[in-house]
């Protein structure tokens, strides 16, 4: 029985997620924005486990690829051939030698896995030999079942195919999450064996193991929904929608209104502060940051970007990375931003383009303005000084600059910088032919009725 307090843990990711049908390996896909990877190391890291190895499949390079980007080479291990849990774990093995303190194992497809689930299974741990997490299943199915006595007690995990009737009915079942003392686990794990129908070594022989030696495994227990598996598109649906909604409950409770939550998608590091009023339909990509008092309106697209307090955002307006929309600023339906810094106060009300970008406190920009910031090769920034007034339909070539409350006229192409205070315009003189239109009317009405004519 440990003491200790130290923390690593064994992320389990050399499956071949074959029910995904799909090209991008079954832990690169993503629940709230995130793989399902990252989370697993999320919350391996939000637990301060000091050591996180993952093991990966040979089959998978994308996997290996990614998880050494996040940790690092000598953090990630590869099982070849899989031959099963238990040989999985023992990968680990020598990246963990030089530890020592409690191991966990968990899954990188179970992506509701929180760090507070672990933290019970660590706490259990510590007071024990053996610490394995159990749920209470709906639908015991082809879950293995544990067989406990006393309150916590741990016997056996039986699988579903070699249970007897009786077991059968037992409805607490392994979520295959279990932690102990590094020594003692891999000492376990030397004495599987694979003398089953699939020749392979599991790691729930642990715990018979384990009591043969006169230890006590425990059980700690999780909501179903906190150990949900990832094996199909359907069930990576069933944990996006389990994930949005604890986190749209997490944010009400601290105090953002949303009118219909239900409708509102988030992204694993969205943050929206107390105050903030979220409108129906908005998705949140990653990296958003809006503050208390900002309105999101209706069926709005926001990633990348911060939204001060204050400011009004929609409807249908897309922020992309780089937007950075200051207090009480106005952003309307269909205006697009990019990588622009926009002033306090300032205006976009409809219809317009706002890409690298620097707009003054208290500036309008009239519906239809573009920034016309790309030449084919490179991207160029446009600069709008405070109180500076866009007319309608003003294209703003880059680079170029607007000085503090100029004016362009409608219309006018800007290709040149703008002095403070000055009005620009470019267009050509209108002219007018007096009667044209009349004219124009009869003789295309006289040629529509002689075409007719023909037809007959």
């Amino acid at each position: 029985m440990s003491q200790t307090s130290r923390r690593a843990a064994v992320i389990l990711a050399a499956g071949q997620g074959t029910r995904m049908k799909s090209p991008v390996p079954k832990v690169l896909h993503t629940v709230g924005g995130r793989t399902l990877l990252d989370l697993a190391i999320d919350a391996a890291e939000g637990l301060g486990c000091e050591r996180v190895v993952v093991v990966v499949g040979a089959h998978s390079a994308e996997v290996g690829i990614a998880a050494r980007k996040r940790l690092g080479e000598a953090s990630v291990v590869v099982q070849d051939p899989p031959l099963g849990t238990g040989h999985a774990v023992l990968a680990a093995k020598e990246a963990l030698a030089d530890f020592d303190g409690q191991v966990i194992v968990s899954y990188a497809d179970c992506p509701l896995i929180t760090a507070g689930v672990l933290k019970g299974v660590f706490d259990l741990a510590d007071r024990s030999d053996l610490a394995v997490l159990g749920f209470e299943a709906a639908d015991a199915g082809a879950y293995g079942r544990l067989i406990i006595t006393g309150e916590d007690d741990l016997e056996a995990i039986v699988e579903a195919k070699e249970a007897t009737p009786d077991q059968l009915g037992i409805t607490v079942c392994n979520s295959g999450v279990l932690a102990a003392d590094r020594a003692v686990l891999f000492s376990l794990l030397s004495e599987v064996r694979n003398d089953n129908a699939k020749g392979e070594y599991y790691l729930t022989d642990v715990v018979g193991l384990a009591r043969a030696r006169g230890l006590k495994p425990k059980v700690a227990f999780a909501p179903e929904a906190d150990v949900t598996g990832i094996n199909s598109q359907g069930e990576r649906a069933f944990a996006e929608k389990i994930w949005q909604q604890r986190r749209r409950a997490e944010l009400m409770r601290d105090g953002v209104t949303m009118i219909a939550p239900e409708t509102v998608f988030l992204a694993w590091d969205t943050v929206i502060e107390a105050g903030a009023v979220i409108e129906p339909n908005v998705v949140f990509g990653a990296g958003v940051v809006v503050e208390g008092g900002a309105v999101i309106r209706a069926f709005s697209h926001i990633e990348g970007a911060r939204v001060a307090s204050g400011a009004l955002v929609g409807p249908y307006a897309r922020l992309r990375p780089g937007a950075d929309i200051g207090r009480d600023v106005h952003i309307g339906n269909f205006v697009e931003v990019k990588n622009t810094k926009i002033g306090e106060g300032a205006k976009a009300n409809h219809l317009a383009y706002l890409g690298d970008g620097d707009i003054g406190a208290r500036a309008n920009i009239g519906a239809g303005t573009i920034f016309c910031n790309y030449d084919g090769y490179i991207k160029h920034r446009t600069t709008i000084g405070e109180g500076a007034f866009i007319g309608s339909n003003t294209a703003l070539v880059a680079p170029v600059s607007v000085g503090a409350g100029a004016i362009t006229g409608s219309g006018s192409v800007i290709t040149d910088d703008v002095a403070p205070d000055a009005l620009a315009f470019e267009r050509s003189r209108q002219s007018e032919k007096a009667g044209w239109a009349k004219t124009f009317r009869e003789r295309k009405a006289a040629e529509k009725a002689a075409l007719k004519k023909q037809d007959r």
